[in-house]
């Protein structure tokens, strides 16, 4: 291909996926290592992707939120990882509120084993896998948000302030030493902060692509949470254990 062509081609694999890996841009363009990498260094440095490790992901803005349905299909594995590490912080029965991300989605159905559960969650498809896996579950009521199936609104914050919480998990579009946990949809950061405030412990569940990175709200202080991942480099890693505490899934 010629360099405008793996370009374009680059363009259009964001386009169907957030997150495209390097190995696999090598493998379909038939292009070098070295050649694929100045094409992604040449496209960041156009404002058209943000590289991360071992690929590239598109480009956000700070009000960008994608569908339930397209979260689902990203960083599989990486969740897994999260969701059995951030299950392992739970004990007999705790109370726990679970927010509508895909993450914590992925913890349901490894939290079968811990005695005596009971979950409080503002998402809809997490309160249905809750009931197929017979967890005691309640579900806030308030507007069901289309895009993210997530119920938010002053109701679900008034019902939420009615509940008290050993951990309360959440997951995040942005993590940064300065900003703090971000998301976009200012009503989905209502939720969080509230529960945050209802919480012995809050736990963030995001993988290292959330890193250094800035959204629309702010909904908590790094300080206020402990953040499960899966790896970090050691530069993130230094930075960030000064002011939080951080478990990897993935060493």
């Amino acid at each position: 291909m010629l360099t405008e062509e793996r370009h374009q081609f680059i363009l259009n694999q964001l386009k169907q996926h957030a997150i495209i890996k390097l190995h696999d841009l090598i493998s379909e363009t038939h292009a070098s290592e070295s050649t694929v990498r100045r094409d992604l260094q040449l496209m960041e440095e156009a404002g058209l992707l943000v590289r991360v490790h071992g690929g590239a992901k598109r480009v956000a803005t700070l009000q960008t939120e994608l569908a339930v349905s397209e979260k689902s299909n990203q960083s599989v594995a990486e969740k897994e990882s999260l969701a059995k590490l951030a299950v392992s912080c739970l004990t007999p029965q705790d109370v726990i509120f679970l927010d509508a991300g895909t993450s914590t989605l992925a913890m349901i159905p490894h939290l079968k084993p811990i005695a005596n559960l009971t979950v409080v969650t503002n998402g809809v498809n997490h309160a249905s896998l809750l009931a197929d896996y017979d967890i005691r579950c309640f579900l806030i009521g308030g507007q069901l948000k289309n895009v993210t199936k997530a119920v938010v609104g002053a109701d679900s914050v008034a019902a939420l302030q009615q509940y008290r919480f050993n951990k309360v998990f959440l997951g995040t579009n942005g993590i940064h030493l300065h900003y703090g946990f971000t998301t976009p949809d200012p009503d989905e950061a209502a939720i969080k902060r509230t529960a945050i405030a209802q919480a012995e412990m809050a736990i963030i569940l995001a993988d290292h692509t959330k890193f250094d990175q800035v959204t629309f709200t702010k909904f908590g202080h790094l300080a206020q949470a402990t953040i499960v991942t899966d790896h970090l480099t050691q530069r993130q890693l230094d930075q960030y254990q000064q002011q939080t505490d951080i478990l990897e899934a993935i060493k």
